[in-house]
């Protein structure tokens, strides 16, 4: 998996070491850091690491690479600044199971991995702070 970068690496760092010193304390202006460039790029990185098919609006990693990065990157920081940022639906894919039965995959779009993937990189120091040593997952 592709690491952070040493600044983000840092941020996350100080959200954990906040929740865990202060568990009540109120986290304010984490969705800026979510907006943030840098943020967006780490999770494309991530998400194009992952591979995975694409979306319901078929857009490959391939796609992106030749329209370019930054300017996907742009669009969608755009969208979360704006607040306009809408996720596409998932695609359903159905993998079939013994006995018959099927196992429905939802695989979101490229462009709503890397905004999950955002969100996830900034609010996971949070919650880390309150799990038991042991808890995983």
């Amino acid at each position: 998996m592709t690491k952070a970068s040493i600044d983000l690496q840092d941020l996350r760092r100080r959200i954990y070491v906040k929740a865990k010193a202060e568990p009540s304390w109120r986290f304010w202006g984490l969705y800026v850091h979510v907006c943030q460039m840098e943020t967006l790029r780490a999770t494309y990185e991530m998400a194009k690491e992952n591979d995975g098919a694409p979306g319901i609006d078929g857009v490959t990693f391939e796609a992106i690479e030749t329209q370019g990065v930054e300017a996907l990157l742009e669009q969608l920081r755009g969208e979360l600044i704006g607040r306009t940022y809408q996720p596409l639906p998932a695609r359903r894919q159905e993998i079939p199971k013994d006995g018959g039965k099927v196992r429905v995959l939802s695989i979101p779009a490229i462009r709503d991995r890397v905004v999950e993937g955002a969100l996830k990189l900034i609010l996971e120091p949070v919650f880390e702070a309150d799990f038991q040593p042991g808890s995983y997952g």
